[in-house]
């Protein structure tokens, strides 16, 4: 299996902690960014009304903690718009992805800057993760307007939308093909409706770790019915073909 959203916290032992939880799970690998920006209180606060945080992101840290885990975690760039698009241009070849957040950095996918880190993704072959808000400029419309501007750049839509049943969110993206969707945090209906809406090639399977426990989100897709081929595509195949990893 291999984990396309998880987070590395804070402390010492970040990345000891996620392979422990990804070995008692069966989990290979996991694309990783850092985690921990926010306290949940503010966070869910700034999901629901908006808002911006300042907080800087130690991408520095995440790619120290993954360096040394035998290619098991990739490390992501989360990039503030605001303050990173030079820093993540000097430091995508270092990267395997980029993660931005409406919810923690408070920005419009309008935003100039947004389109100069996608940019930067694209030359970098980064597959950039992000997950929308109900806000105006954070919408998943307006993520596909952002992908249909670039689409040679793959965007995840991160936990199938932004409501755990984001069926319209789906329905939204589903004609537009550098779009997929990423299970982690959504109603295992959601899932199952991804699978439909969207084809098993365009869905991924994540955590969220550690605001989730991954035996939860494996039970979850568990319980979704499909095909062994499928289950493959989803748990596994799809993030090496985004990521340019082999198959184990």
């Amino acid at each position: 299996m291999f984990d396309f959203h998880a987070r590395l916290g804070p402390g010492p032992d970040a990345a000891g902690a996620l392979l422990a939880a990804m070995d008692g799970a069966g989990i290979e690998r996991a694309a990783v960014s850092a985690g921990g920006l926010l306290d949940l209180d503010r966070l869910s606060t700034q999901i629901v009304d908006g808002g911006r945080s300042d907080v800087a992101v130690d991408n520095g840290r995440t790619l120290a903690l993954a360096r040394d885990t035998s290619g098991r975690l990739l490390p992501f760039f989360f990039a503030d718009p605001c303050r990173d698009v030079a820093v993540y241009r000097a430091a995508a070849p270092r990267y395997r992805g980029l993660e931005i957040s409406p919810a923690v950095h408070g920005f419009r996918l309008d935003d100039p800057a947004v389109a100069a880190l996608v940019e930067t993704a694209a030359a970098a072959r980064h597959p950039v993760y992000l997950v929308c808000l109900a806000q105006p400029g954070t919408r998943t419309g307006d993520l596909v307007t952002l992908a249909r501007r670039f689409p040679e750049v793959t965007f995840v839509y991160g936990h199938c939308g932004h409501t755990g049943l984001d069926a319209s969110g789906l329905a939204t993206i589903a004609p537009c093909p550098n779009i997929v969707a990423e299970t982690s945090g959504c109603y295992t209906a959601a899932a199952a409706l991804a699978l439909r809406r969207l084809g098993a090639e365009r869905v991924v399977f994540g955590t969220a770790y550690p605001l989730q426990h991954p035996r939860v989100e494996i039970v979850k897709l568990a319980a979704v019915p499909m095909s062994r081929a499928d289950r493959h595509l989803v748990m596994a195949a799809n993030a090496c073909r985004l990521l340019g990893e082999e198959e184990s």
